[in-house]
């Protein structure tokens, strides 16, 4: 198989799903449960990578003392319930996390 014919495949296979939600808008009313729903993929889709992220390490779930980064997502998650404030809990999630690093070794 080419490499062009490849990315070709991948180019429409990433398209395509994309595309369709705007060129049916018109045509197909979604019912409110299914938009209400719809309103959670982010948030759900984003928690997905931040937890596997954040807590598997060499294939295995890690809590112990050497994950850096659990302690800094916790304390960017507090400050984000708290204050609301996205680039405060990014900047507190990121200094702890250094902090660590930097401290405790790593």
């Amino acid at each position: 198989m080419s490499i062009e014919l490849l990315i070709l495949g991948m180019m429409l296979v990433t398209f395509i799903p994309r595309y369709l939600p705007f060129a049916l808008a018109g045509r197909i009313q979604l019912p409110a449960r299914v938009k209400s729903a719809l309103d959670f993929v982010p948030i759900a889709v984003l928690t997905a990578i931040i937890v596997q992220v954040t807590l598997v390490r060499n294939g295995s779930v890690e809590l112990s003392l050497s994950n850096f980064h659990l302690p800094a997502v916790l304390s960017a998650a507090a400050v984000a319930h708290f204050t609301r404030h996205l680039f405060g809990a990014i900047g507190v999630g990121l200094m702890v996390y250094a902090a660590l690093r930097i401290f405790m070794g790593g």
